[in-house]
């Protein structure tokens, strides 16, 4: 008997999620274990492994689609069930993904189709030469080998579904060492201009993005509070902290510092760290303190969850955000990892700009923007001296948070953050 595969509940309290990208079509041939299909809920995208061998017979979701938990994903025949002859009974009609044209090609986790002709190239794409910036299908464990063997897997010829590259496609292209690359096919020129424009659709973790993004302008009436703070003698202790035993094997930021600050600010200012609960019409005080980290991963903007800061000291945090940071651009985070903020952080390192107006992390009532610190001129006592020097960049809810309390609430993290010794008392 045919096996229906159910959307399983993939995370606590999940009741849908969206079909990002499917590593089999109807027909195939899948091994239990193998990748079959990626969904998301929420920030957190998981793939999905086949539980169990036999051919793919149907495909009931298109990539893009929505389905709720325990709606049917897939359905799987036997090896014996395949080799039986057919029955005369009509068969049922299923949701199949729609048809492919032959330009289509993978960009991140969204499908771009391509709008120029390829010219005589027979409409084929060799599987060891890819497009600049396209997506290369393959699981977490076979970019960790990769990475391991110094490999680009881009050069990888994949032989898995859908051009997908496997483990045994990489360890066999260590044995047998890079082929010679080639130059790509020179294309005659059109007579006639072709379109100069392409449609790429919006799934996967862009999607969750879009939708976070309207629904937190729409709701929360946002307003920035900029200052500048001087770093120097968090530059200073930052450089210490690096020397100390503790910080064997870490990247010491400054991320850990600016959290431990936070800390009092927000026991200072309870309305910095709540929620509002439009159906109730009650802010939500929390007595918890969970930051939000956002990070730049290959498919978009995740914010991964440190819970419970308050009771974590500089080094515990340095390495949560290390093991935190490496599961979101390996796309491993779970969704305890993604949910649960009552805070959140962005910070682009050196390429943090001057200044930001960020948009909250909704229903959250304030972010931080961190910005690039860099050493400039200022006056100390009648005296132009250098100091390492940043903006700071806070959005509020201004239904919850009054200007002047932002205000208060910015320049008493300021404070701790320009007398550092100030964060290792609390």
């Amino acid at each position: 008997m045919a096996y229906e595969f159910k959307l399983p509940d993939i995370g606590e309290g999940t009741i849908e999620g969206e079909i990002v990208a499917w590593h089999v079509k109807e027909g195939d041939t899948i091994r239990e274990d193998d990748a079959m299909v990626d969904v998301m809920t929420d920030k957190a995208t998981v793939t999905i492994p086949s539980p169990r061998s036999g051919k793919i017979s149907r495909i009931m979701a298109r990539e893009g689609e929505t389905v709720k938990v325990g709606a049917v994903l897939i359905v799987i025949e036997s090896a014996e069930e395949a080799a039986a002859p057919p029955s005369e009974e009509k068969p049922v009609e299923a949701a199949a993904p729609p048809s492919r044209p032959a330009e289509e090609r993978r960009v991140g986790r969204v499908e771009a189709v391509s709008v120029h002709p390829r010219g005589g190239d027979g409409g084929g794409v060799s599987t060891a030469v890819r497009a600049p910036g396209e997506r290369i299908l393959a699981t977490p464990v076979t970019r960790q080998i990769a990475r391991e063997q110094g490999i680009d897997l881009s050069r990888v010829p994949g032989t898995g579904p859908g051009g997908r590259v496997t483990k045994e496609d990489v360890l066999a292209f260590t044995e047998k060492g890079a082929p010679p690359q080639t130059a790509p096919p020179t294309r005659p020129e059109p007579a006639t201009p072709g379109p100069l424009e392409e449609r790429v659709p919006i799934r996967g973790l862009r999607k969750r993005i879009a939708e976070k993004m309207s629904l937190s302008k729409q709701h929360a009436p946002h307003f920035t509070y900029v200052e500048e703070c001087d770093f120097t003698a968090l530059v200073e202790l930052r450089k210490k902290a690096e020397t100390h035993p503790r910080a064997e094997g870490l990247k010491i930021t400054y991320l850990p510092f600016i959290i431990k600050a936070l800390v009092p600010c927000f026991k200072a200012h309870p309305y910095l760290n709540s929620s509002l609960d439009e159906k109730t019409q009650e802010i939500v005080l929390k007595r918890y303190y969970n930051i939000g980290i956002g990070a730049a991963t290959p498919e978009g903007l995740t914010v991964f969850v440190l819970k419970d800061v308050d009771r974590l000291g500089v080094f515990e945090l340095a390495e949560q955000i290390r093991a935190l940071g490496d599961k979101a651009r390996e796309g491993k985070l779970s969704q305890g990892e993604v949910t649960g903020s009552t805070f959140t952080i962005t910070s682009l390192g050196v390429m943090g700009g001057i200044l930001a107006t960020p948009i909250l992390n909704y229903p959250e009532v304030a972010i931080l923007g961190v910005h690039k610190i860099h050493k400039r001129p200022v006056v100390r006592n009648e005296e132009i001296v250098i100091r390492d020097m940043a903006y700071m960049s806070l959005s509020f809810d201004h239904r919850v948070v009054d200007g002047d309390v932002g205000a208060e609430f910015t320049q008493m993290l300021v404070k701790y953050l320009e007398h550092p010794e100030h964060i290792l008392l609390e």
